[in-house]
């Protein structure tokens, strides 16, 4: 028998893509059994929320750890503007007699395998007690699951800031399964990644801060949600548990780290279970074994002995300035490039503020809502950034990471800081060279990896990490690795650029180039950033019917 952490990392293996051979999948899609990308409980009272659309203030630069407007009143307007900007549809999209949704949390192949959940107290426009909510990007509003006793749910908080709230995220893994089969569990953690990180940035105008708690295993988060009832293979996994805070820095994220329901949270905290019927979401399936055996060996169980939570260091500087974009605009109006121009170049500053958003702070946004210390770098294929040699670069997150990296890597490499840069970006120059190629051959020779300014490949630190905490962080390294690409999608937008994550690579022959020689480390996800070349073809229309109406 395999521990957890072994069946973890033998799922990892068997899911590479290979030069010879692609990760098992059906090699064709199904159309006849496409799943339903909106889950919805049919029978549940329903309250729509409104649409706060976006103005021009806050900007995506002032969105940092010292720089927070104060904290905007719990209410219907708030939560409507937090889900508007998250989770909700941005645009619907048109080509002949084909229709799409687009939404503020990117998903790989648009299938939208990741469900929210709210629990909250009593807030004007809501439930007049404290209760638990599906949210409904199709409507942009909430569907009321269960309401609890008023006295018991401020038990159940106690320990958080006053005014906070949560917010959960599941996994639907048949949506990704349908079309990429056996690596479809890779995909939905990353898909909460993103999520993750865009209910970060969403929080932040509204002066709040957003951070992953663990104070409950996986099994009852899935009571709490009551996605413990749903059964087969379209039934939702939880994934994490987000904390919503009124506050900011260390001390709502040290608030967050030891909160601990009392042991007897789950007695009198239900009031009501509400009617509502998950609706079905494809006409058959076919089977993927190892997906629930990688999802039932990763679930998160509390640990006695489970390290203190990471300290971030403060913010060693701010990041470049010089862009103004609008916040709340970029996340309503960030798409995914299809094709990228092959020309267009990035400003060496706009460069370093992209990275300078990777990088981990105190309540920095995104990154300063994971709790770990961080273990996945950024190996950076550059290829047209102004006032920058064109070569493979390494940002270090995390500066107790260098010297590992260093031995991991190929020993040919330069590790010179990159001309211009200050020590308080990490970035190091490993190679010269054009490697516009060798970026699309490691991307399953997609074109996208080559056209753009630059490309990324996101090294985890794997396989030790995954054996001291345990098989869940397998999931964690995977939201992680979300998480930043979250951030280089909206840093993009701002920079008049767009990206695109990139989940089909040669895992192995990536470590090849860099010199990977075991399980150390691993790459999880690629990315690149460019000029989008748009299709003409393509119709765009608004996310609701009320906002077409206005």
């Amino acid at each position: 028998m395999k521990s957890p952490a072994g069946v973890a990392l033998s799922y990892h293996e068997r899911t590479k893509h290979r030069v010879e051979r692609p990760a098992r999948s059906l090699g064709y899609l199904d159309w006849q059994t496409q799943p339903d990308p909106f889950r919805g409980f049919a029978g549940a009272p329903f309250l729509a929320l409104p649409e706060v659309e976006p103005g021009d203030q806050p900007a995506l630069d002032a969105l940092g750890a010292a720089a927070r407007p104060a904290p905007a009143p719990l209410d219907a307007r708030s939560l409507g503007q937090l889900f508007y900007d998250s989770f909700a549809i941005s645009a619907w999209k048109e080509l002949q007699d084909s229709r799409w949704a687009l939404r503020c949390n990117p998903s790989s192949g648009n299938l939208h395998p990741t469900e929210a959940y709210l629990l909250c107290g009593a807030a004007a426009g809501l439930a007049e007690e404290p209760a638990l909510y599906h949210y409904s990007p199709l409507h942009h509003g909430l569907e009321l699951r269960r309401t609890f006793h008023a006295a018991a749910w401020a038990r159940f908080l106690s320990g958080l800031p006053a005014g906070s709230f949560l917010v959960a995220l599941t996994s639907i893994h048949w949506r990704e399964a349908w079309k990429y089969g056996e690596r479809a569990y890779r995909y939905c953690q990353l898909d909460a990644g993103h999520a993750i990180a865009a209910l970060s940035f969403a929080a932040a105008p509204l002066g709040w801060t957003v951070r992953l708690v663990s104070a409950l295993s996986e099994r009852e988060t899935s009571e709490l949600l009551r996605v413990s009832e749903q059964n087969g293979v379209e039934a939702e996994h939880p994934d994490c548990l987000l904390a919503v805070m009124p506050a900011a820095g260390k001390g709502a994220a040290a608030c967050a780290d030891s909160w601990r329901p009392a042991a007897a949270w789950r007695k009198g905290l239900v009031n009501e279970d509400l009617p509502g019927t998950p609706n079905p979401l494809s006409s058959g399936h076919h089977p993927w074994p190892v997906i629930e055996e990688v999802a039932e060996a990763c679930r998160a169980e509390p640990r006695e002995d489970e390290a203190a939570p990471w300290v971030p260091p403060e913010e060693t500087c701010a990041s470049p300035a010089g862009s103004n974009a609008a916040a709340r605009r970029v996340f309503r109006t960030r798409r995914s490039a299809v094709q990228m121009d092959g020309q267009s170049t990035l400003a060496r500053g706009a460069f370093a503020r992209i990275l300078h958003r990777l990088l981990p702070a105190a309540g920095a946004v995104p990154c300063g809502a994971l709790p770990w210390r961080p273990a996945v770098h950024a190996l950076l294929f550059v290829h047209r950034v102004v006032g920058l040699d064109p070569g493979l670069y390494l940002l270090v997150r995390e500066a107790g990471a260098e010297a590992s990296l260093r031995a991991a890597l190929s020993r040919d490499f330069a590790w010179e800081r990159a001309a211009g840069e200050t020590r308080a970006l990490p970035l190091f120059r490993l190679a010269s060279g054009d490697l516009r190629d060798a970026a699309r051959s490691l991307s399953c020779h997609q074109d996208i990896a080559a056209d753009g300014a630059f490309a990324v490949a996101m090294l985890a630190e794997f396989e030790p990490r995954i054996r001291e905490a345990g098989a869940w962080f397998y999931r964690a390294l995977y939201w992680e690795a979300g998480v930043l690409g979250q951030a280089l999608y909206l840093e993009a937008e701002a920079a008049g650029l767009r990206g695109t994550g990139i989940g089909c690579f040669f895992d192995d022959a990536l470590h090849q180039l860099a010199g990977i020689r075991d399980r150390g480390f691993q790459t999880l996800y690629h990315f690149t950033v460019g000029g989008a070349l748009e299709d003409p073809r393509l119709r765009t229309l608004p996310a609701y019917a009320r906002e077409a109406a206005s």
